[in-house]
């Protein structure tokens, strides 16, 4: 997908314009930097404890146990080594080029009892929900499930404004004060998941930052499992 069809699908080019000779630039740098890029593979995490239901993280809680990728991936085979090393070297490239304290990159995925979510599969900073369930229901309180089913990016430079309106909104960390949440599309245009973003200060995603996300957007879906 090219930049400005991306940009245009996603609705992020009424809020920011035609941003696409900067998200080129960006997307060649990052392509650049893959071509011998690697990444130690993360196969389990530590995730926090769910809330009774499940509707919920417990901030500061971690569950006893960490949480695997092994059953929903099918395994530790060699193209899931390859491809999680790679998302695992966007991460870092993101993390080194960006001022964000969060990101995380999430497929959309049936999970071993085939319920469709969105699995988290290569991030950096605190520990975090390693699954948002990918339905109706959840994406009244997730932006992430929201965006993850509509294809329509979700920037929130105040998160405080955006709750005190009304706005679906799963908290991991009450720090956290702006969020953007991209959508990601494969070849044939299907919604294949999306990329998360969090900053501990407000109004953090400009048209600059975004041009970073979005190059990020434009090259996961050729590293996802």
């Amino acid at each position: 997908m090219q930049a400005f069809d991306y940009l245009q699908r996603s609705g992020l080019l009424a809020e920011f314009g035609d941003i696409s000779a900067e998200v080129n630039t960006q997307y060649q740098l990052l392509n650049d930097y893959l071509q011998t890029a690697t990444s130690q593979v993360i196969w389990q995490f530590q995730v926090p404890e769910l809330a009774e239901g499940g509707a919920c993280s417990l901030f500061g809680q971690l569950a006893a146990e960490p949480y695997s990728l092994l059953p929903i991936l099918g395994g530790q085979t060699a193209e899931n080594q390859q491809a999680l090393s790679k998302l695992s070297a966007i991460a870092s490239y993101y993390q080194q080029h960006s001022s964000q304290d969060w990101f995380g990159i999430y497929q959309a995925r049936l999970n071993p009892q085939h319920a469709p979510v969105l699995v988290k599969l290569a991030y950096y900073g605190a520990a975090s929900r390693a699954e948002f369930p990918l339905n109706s229901d959840f994406a009244k309180i997730s932006n992430n499930s929201t965006v993850g089913l509509s294809g329509n990016a979700r920037i929130i430079n105040n998160v405080a404004s955006y709750l005190a309106a009304g706005g679906e909104y799963y908290t991991c960390d009450p720090k956290v004060q702006a969020e953007a949440c991209l959508p990601l599309f494969d070849q044939s245009g299907k919604i294949a998941g999306i990329v998360d973003a969090e900053h501990f200060q407000q109004a953090i995603f400009t048209p600059a930052a975004m041009a970073l996300l979005v190059a990020v957007c434009l090259v996961v879906p050729d590293y996802l499992p």
